[in-house]
């Protein structure tokens, strides 16, 4: 279902938000659009970061969640008549998957430079590409990827990179791995663009306890509000609209590719917005988890 059947979408004489987008996104490539996603994404967990000396990661997470969700209501209200509870079911499994990556990724996000969270992150969609395809040359990109991993751990006592945000890191790439294997039978289930709405809700909800007894009343102070408004549209909407829209214009596996450059990215980022300095076991690292990524998802089906 496209983005014209959303509510609110166009009728005579009215252009709806697919409209609308279509129009501004039109004369723009398919592949910039993915690559606007990438950098709306980084960019936003830049700011989360940044966000980290006022309030800990799960009262962040919160914000960004929750503030998405009410965005993502507002444009596509999750229309919950007629669905069974095997349908909601699958999309409270959905929503959880969400809200622990996220979790997850930010208190990784907190203990690592983000290039190197993103990298180990990645773990996840690279696994659910390399089981999609049956061919021997997927040996080789598990291969690389692992060596990408074990130039990262924290052999030795001078390292600055420690187990637990690695473990944070692992963590948030299976739960990527299942939000992803969960989003085809939500997309059958759901109409329109409602599933990924309700679960932001049920995200919402399942961060609320955590992110509310850590943050506390600092969670309403307006310039927390603003800064966590931006990380919310620069991390969930901005992108999700992106992405939806290049994928209606170029092949899946294309998109697949160019989306694997995202752990590059949030090295480049984390380097310009965050000063973070990586060295060069980190870089290689970080390239053979791109190399694995791409070349997974060439072999895939």
């Amino acid at each position: 279902m496209t983005a014209d059947a959303l509510p609110g979408a166009s009728g005579p004489g009215r252009r709806g938000p697919g409209a609308l987008i279509r129009a501004a996104t039109g004369a723009v490539p398919p592949s910039s659009l993915v690559m606007l996603a990438i950098l709306s994404v980084q960019i936003g967990a830049g700011f989360a970061k940044e966000l980290f000396t006022q309030l800990p990661p799960s009262a962040v997470v919160l914000l960004r969640i929750g503030l998405g969700a009410l965005v993502l209501c507002l444009v596509a209200r999750p229309r919950l008549r007629g669905l069974t509870r095997a349908d909601l079911g699958v999309g409270v499994a959905f929503g959880a998957a969400l809200g622990l990556m996220n979790m997850s990724f930010y208190e990784a996000l907190a203990r690592l430079p983000m290039g190197i969270a993103v990298a180990i992150e990645f773990l996840g969609p690279l696994g659910v590409a390399v089981a999609a395809s049956r061919r021997r040359l997927d040996l080789l990109w598990v291969v690389l990827a692992a060596s990408g991993i074990a130039l990262l751990a924290p052999w030795g006592e001078t390292s600055r990179l420690d187990w637990a945000g690695i473990g944070f890191a692992l963590a948030a790439g299976a739960c990527w791995a299942a939000y992803i294997l969960l989003s085809a039978a939500v997309g059958r289930r759901f109409p329109g663009t409602g599933g990924v709405s309700f679960a932001m809700v049920v995200a919402c909800l399942l961060a609320a306890p955590v992110g509310i007894a850590s943050g506390g009343a600092d969670l309403l102070r307006p310039e927390v509000l603003l800064i966590g408004l931006g990380v919310a549209l620069l991390s969930s909407v901005i992108p999700y609209t992106l992405e939806l829209e290049a994928l209606r214009r170029m092949p899946e596996r294309v998109f697949g590719i160019l989306m694997s450059l995202e752990p590059a990215a949030a090295a480049l980022v984390g380097l310009l917005v965050l000063g973070e300095i990586l060295h060069a076991r980190e870089w290689a690292a970080i390239g053979c988890v791109v190399v694995a990524s791409v070349g997974a998802t060439r072999s895939s089906r």
